[in-house]
């Protein structure tokens, strides 16, 4: 990757991009990991659900420094483009250096969290380093579920100091966070034969960005799902087109990019529906405008299929896509420009079981506003007749202007960059809300480099930030103080 700093904390992150690691598959990593800790002499424990802790005992005469504990997830999101070719079970990311950035081609980059590990690893080994006790956690499945943080014992770390290494903004301090809690719909659908005589089309909508539905949610950025089903239901309505697949999205918390239908319909519309997708091309071109600059909406002959979704079924399914929420719900009354509520339209399948599975994801600092969103979209899917259920959720991370963690960050960053960091909440989902369950009490901050794009295959990572980054982890874990007595 070259000749960029600081070079032990890159080194480890070009490794960690070889390792497939999407959530619920980090088998490998949490492998190599547990090697990592046995090939530097670190002691090493995994829990029963794949979170790994590595610690790094107290250099001499620092015994009684407080232990301080650093957080990353070890999964990451695995986006790419759908023409570009990336088993991720088996194929590495090639990370490459464009401009002052370093990205990947096509797919996800995985520094979101893959440089917290590389932060993490660096601090474990670097031999110039005198500090107190270092306990390094890494949890499993932060992306799709945040099981690993939701099955963490009490018992697991003993610090009473906790580093979240997971947040993407270089000059900003999180010290609050979102929950979240899942609302997925299943609708059975009566399969019924084509009509003799009826010809497919296939319909895609390509080239939206994407994004963390959390970081990303207040954007505007356009829904692939909402935008499909607007023009599905136009479509239904002037023509009688009849689905036989639709796939949309492919994360719970990512805004989807994509969406893939078969229509079938009576040839004698087939030019009128040409020229209502190229002009509904246009149209919704023109409302996104320059923040949708790619954006396509398509249609191209396909081979007939054997059934489609019945048309009642139909009706309902895209009436509930064209109600259920998707956005910003509502804004924060305390801090300024911070979402507060938000749900996120996230994917829909057609399943061999004649199934339709959608899923969305609501988040708020709220919890009885993150609820009354799960119970929106739930009313959304109640009128199609699809059975609805939630996930357990996760709790959001309360700010304490008094943490005294907090007042050591700004003092570094002040003395290492001349100027004062913001302070914020994050609208994302944090694992910190979770750790604060089982560990009462604990003194948290979150921070990181700038990371753009995450979620997406345009995640990309400014260099320059990871040394500043760097910088302030490190006079930070040289500055905590002695344990008090």
């Amino acid at each position: 990757m070259g000749d960029i700093k600081p070079r032990r904390v890159w080194s480890y992150f070009e490794e960690i991009c070889r390792i497939p690691r999407l959530s619920k598959n980090e088998g490998r990593i949490r492998e190599y990991m547990l090697e990592f800790a046995r090939m530097n002499n670190l002691d090493a424990k995994e829990d029963s659900v794949g979170n790994i802790l590595i610690t790094r005992e107290a250099a001499p005469g620092k015994e009684k420094v407080s232990t301080v504990v650093l957080q990353s997830h070890l999964d990451m999101v695995g986006e790419k483009n759908s023409s570009h070719p990336h088993n991720w079970a088996t194929d590495p990311i090639v990370p490459v250096i464009v401009g002052k950035w370093v990205s990947a081609s096509g797919t996800t980059l995985g520094a979101d969290d893959g440089i917290g590990i590389a932060a993490q690893m660096a601090v474990l080994t670097d031999p110039w380093l005198q500090l107190g006790r270092i306990e390094c956690l890494f949890t499993v499945d932060e992306e799709s579920g945040m099981t690993g943080a939701i099955n963490l014992q009490p018992d697991f770390f003993s610090g009473r100091i906790l580093l979240n290494l997971d947040s993407e903004d270089e000059g900003i301090l999180f010290i609050g966070c979102a929950g979240g809690i899942d609302t997925q719909a299943i609708l059975p659908y009566a399969p019924e034969k084509v009509t003799p005589g009826h010809r497919a089309m296939n319909i895609s909508v390509t080239g939206l960005h994407g994004g963390h539905s959390g970081d990303e949610i207040h954007k505007g950025y356009g829904n692939s799902i909402k935008v499909i089903s607007r023009l599905l239901q136009d479509l239904e309505k002037k023509y009688g087109v009849l689905l036989s697949n639709f796939t949309g999205g492919n994360l719970r918390n990512a805004i989807p990019r994509e969406a893939f239908v078969t229509v079938t319909f009576n040839p004698a519309h087939e030019e009128q529906i040409l020229a209502d997708t190229a002009a509904y091309n246009l149209l919704v071109r023109d409302e996104l405008g320059a923040l949708e600059s790619e954006l396509k909406v398509s249609a191209t002959p396909a081979d007939l299929p054997e059934t489609v979704m019945d048309a009642h079924t139909q009706h309902r399914l895209l009436g509930a896509l064209s109600i259920v929420p998707h956005g910003v719900l509502g804004w924060s009354k305390e801090i300024p420009d911070l979402v507060e509520t938000s749900s996120n339209l996230a994917t829909i399948r057609l399943t061999s079981d004649n199934m339709i599975h959608v899923v969305t994801t609501q988040r708020s600092s709220s919890e009885e506003e993150k609820n009354y969103a799960a119970m929106k979209a739930e009313a959304s899917f109640d009128l199609a007749g699809a059975k609805v259920t939630h996930s357990d959720g996760y709790p959001g991370w309360k700010p304490n202007m008094n943490s005294a963690i907090l007042r050591l960050l700004i003092d570094s960053y002040r003395k290492l960059f001349g100027k004062v960091p913001q302070v914020k909440a994050i609208h994302a989902g944090l694992e910190c809300g979770l750790i604060l369950e089982k560990y009462k009490g604990i003194d948290m901050i979150s921070f990181g480099p700038t990371i753009s794009g995450a979620h997406t295959p345009e995640e990309k990572i400014e260099i320059e930030t990871v040394q500043m980054f760097w910088d302030l982890l490190i006079d930070v874990l040289r500055n905590i103080p002695e344990e008090k007595s």
